[in-house]
Parts: structure tokens; C-alpha cells; sequence
């Protein structure tokens, strides 16, 4: 009686720790699992823009793909703050050169139009046309990023019938920022040139 209650206890102890250990495992996982913004770091690129997170993706990038990506930017940023659709652009070169991507294999290009085009331009046009906000002091908070895409191939067109509505000309432009005839002939001319359109 007394070696059945012995191997039964061994059994429940036993029991016990397995039970104990994988709950400790469940709850290490689920800890060293980041979420939110802490799943987000520097990428190999552009370090102070487009954060990545690493991601262990079931849809493979072909061996040799080369990106030919044209996005759209209607949208203007807050005052004084950097426009995230702007980011973006940082963030698809930091993930894919990340991911085994060549930089020489990515080509970007933004079509800008509507009040976002006030984020293209130099400081001096940028406060003047936020001149009523209280965050406009620091200037254009988007022309260091600006400035970094333009060194990896990225190319800004402006809506010029936008720029003639918000009095921009094409010297308000920041370094890198060039004015296109229209938005709807930029995106034409990227479409023949072999780009494809960012659904969103």
C-alpha cells in the first residue's frame, strides 16, 4: 500500500512540475513577444526614419525582384510634424533592403497633391502658409526626411494645378522636389515608365 502511494505522489509531483514548467514557457513566450511601437526598430538604411519590424513572412520576394512603386500624398501632416505617408517611403526601403532586397533594386516615386504640397516646400514658404499655428516655429519638419529619401532614388513630383492654387512656384520647392504638369499626368508618365501604383 505504502509503494502505491509512493508511485502515485511521484506521479502527481511529476505531473505538477510538467503543468508548472509549461505555464513558465507559455508566459516567457508571450513576454519576449513585443507588440505596439516596441515591435519597431531601425532599419539598415535611412536609421532615424521608417522603423521596421521583423515579420517571418510565408510570401517569399522573388530571387532578383527589382520595385518600381509610385505612391500618392494628398494628405498634409500636422504642423511641425513629420507627414507618415512621407515615412513610409523610409520604411519600404529599410524592410525590403532588411529582408535581402538590393537598394539598387528599389525605385520610388510620390505624387503630390492638395494641401500635402505644402509639405514639399522650403521653410520660408512653409511657415508663411502655416503662419496661424503655434507648432510652425521649428519650419518644415519633413525636409530632413525629404532630403534622405531623395539620396536613394526617390523621386517627388508636385501637382503643378495644385502649386498654382497655394501660390507654390517651383523655386518653394525643397532640394529634390520637382513640379509636374499635374498630378493625374505624373502618375500617367510613371505607369509607361513601369511602375506600379501603392494601393494605399
Amino acid at each position: 500500500m505504502s509503494a502505491c502511494l509512493s508511485g502515485l505522489l511521484k506521479i502527481v509531483l511529476i505531473s505538477c512540475y510538467i503543468f508548472s514548467y509549461g505555464a513558465s514557457a507559455a508566459e516567457v513566450t508571450s513576454a519576449s513577444v513585443s507588440s505596439g511601437f516596441a515591435a519597431f526598430s531601425a532599419g539598415p538604411v535611412i536609421k532615424d526614419f521608417g522603423k521596421i519590424a521583423k515579420v517571418d513572412s510565408n510570401l517569399a520576394i522573388p530571387a532578383k525582384m527589382k520595385f518600381k512603386v509610385a505612391f500618392d500624398l494628398g494628405k498634409a501632416s500636422d504642423v511641425g510634424k513629420v507627414n507618415r505617408q512621407i515615412d513610409t517611403l523610409a520604411r519600404f526601403i529599410n524592410m525590403h533592403v532588411d529582408a535581402g532586397v538590393k537598394l539598387e533594386d528599389i525605385e520610388l516615386a510620390m505624387v503630390v497633391h492638395g494641401k500635402a504640397a505644402i509639405d514639399m516646400t522650403k521653410n520660408a514658404f512653409y511657415k508663411q502658409a502655416n503662419s496661424s499655428d503655434a507648432n510652425v516655429t521649428a519650419g518644415n519638419a519633413n525636409a530632413t526626411l525629404i532630403h534622405e529619401l531623395t539620396k536613394y532614388q526617390v523621386k517627388f513630383y508636385v501637382c503643378g494645378q495644385t502649386a498654382a492654387y497655394y501660390g507654390i512656384s517651383p523655386a518653394d520647392l525643397l532640394p529634390g522636389v520637382d513640379m509636374a504638369l499635374s498630378a493625374l499626368t505624373a502618375h500617367a508618365i510613371l505607369s509607361q515608365q513601369g511602375f506600379s501604383s501603392n494601393p494605399f
